[in-house]
């Protein structure tokens, strides 16, 4: 029996952030939605309104046998630019920060090491933006924000 835990990253737009984590061997399930605001049932239009307080999300279900939480920060890591503050690439507004929820202590963790290694690495001039904090209400995104790329026969953004 697997033993499945869940993870959520908001890393810009998150159609291309659910793409990123789709293929990794033991990733078992993505969706695609907003956490971190302060509106119930949140809609894709009203968090783009950036007044809801969410970002967009994508959040995992991920079997921890096959996979760890180290490499899922590592593709994170990886698919933005985390010194942005409130914007990825042509996307602006709190909706497309970049941020880690957690749902654990060693989730918390890792993901502050992997902050703290990332700003040491001298890979970026400007600090890291990225948010780490506690997980909260997930909302999913509407049925056609699921697996967006995959169903249109895109491959990014």
């Amino acid at each position: 029996m697997a033993k499945l835990e869940d993870a959520t990253f908001g890393a810009g737009c998150f159609w291309g952030v659910e793409d990123a984590f789709m293929g990794i061997k033991g990733v078992k399930e993505t969706e695609t939605g907003f956490m971190g605001g302060k509106t119930k049932n949140p809609t894709y239009e009203e968090v783009c309104t950036d007044k809801t307080g969410h970002a967009e999300v994508v959040h995992l279900k991920f079997d921890l046998d096959k996979v760890g939480y180290e490499k899922l920060l590592s593709v994170f890591w990886g698919i933005h630019d985390p010194t942005q503050m409130n914007r990825q690439g042509p996307d602006f507004g709190s909706q497309y920060r970049s941020i880690i929820f957690y749902y654990n202590e060693k989730q918390k963790e890792l993901a502050e090491k992997s902050k703290e290694e990332i700003q040491k690495s001298g890979k970026y001039d400007k600090p890291i933006a990225t948010e780490i904090i506690p997980a909260t209400e997930f909302y999913r995104a509407e049925e056609h924000h699921q697996k967006y790329h995959k169903k249109h026969g895109m491959s990014k953004c």
